[in-house]
């Protein structure tokens, strides 16, 4: 019965229904407290929703009962540097490439390469990223987040090379209106004018009421 409440509970998540998923969620515990798995998931509905203190008592107590979960600890880690706890973010993704049974090294590489680079920590966000882009070459965020090291660096060149290839990888109506004006920027630099009109086009239509396109706007990128 845990086991069914709790696919019910991430089919509802990842609907983003997170009230019905949280109903699920608080079930599963119910029939099986000591299910790691299951106070993470209530831990990650918690988050979306903008529970931030319950959603750290999920996690605490999923990893109590599943110290050495590698997936666990990438999601608390998650949610430690989306909450500016940059440092403790970084240990438990540290914790989870050092265990040998996790499937998904990528993602807390990645992971660990945005937190990083949110705490202006440029060199160690280079060195998780390019790690990362080891075990997958095409992934967007990866080269998204390698053409905003560069650029930060002032590396224009390098960042347009990392750019180009996030636009190979990923469809440009799929971006997010951050990464399409560090493209606005990067283009900007690079007196690549069609491509800059592009993504400027992008940006209007997606995201008119932005802060990103607000500070296009503003004549921001040319700061």
């Amino acid at each position: 019965r845990a086991g069914i409440r709790m696919q019910l509970a991430i089919g509802y998540y990842q609907d983003r229904k997170y009230d019905v998923a949280l109903d699920e969620i608080k079930q599963a515990i119910a029939a099986n407290p000591e299910s790691a798995d299951a106070h993470g998931v209530r831990a990650l509905i918690y988050s979306s929703m903008g529970e931030t203190a319950l959603a750290d008592q999920s996690f605490q107590r999923a990893l109590q009962l599943a110290p050495r979960n590698p997936e666990l600890a990438n999601n608390y880690g998650s949610f430690l540097c989306q909450n500016g706890k940059a440092g403790q973010g970084i240990a438990l993704f540290e914790a989870a490439l050092k265990n040998p049974t996790y499937q998904s090294p990528v993602n807390a590489l990645l992971n660990a390469g945005s937190c990083s680079l949110r705490a202006g920590k440029l060199d160690a966000a280079e060195r998780y990223l390019l790690d990362a882009l080891r075990y997958d070459a095409d992934l967007p965020a990866t080269n998204g987040n390698l053409a905003q090291v560069y650029f930060e660096r002032r590396d224009i060149k390098r960042a347009g090379f990392f750019l180009n290839r996030l636009r190979e990888a990923a469809k440009i109506d799929t971006l997010p209106a951050e990464t399409l004006l560090l493209a606005i920027r990067i283009d900007r630099k690079l007196g690549d004018k069609s491509s800059e009109a592009s993504m400027v086009s992008q940006l209007r239509r997606r995201f008119p009421a932005s802060p990103e396109y607000a500070e296009y706007q503003r004549g921001a990128i040319n700061e």
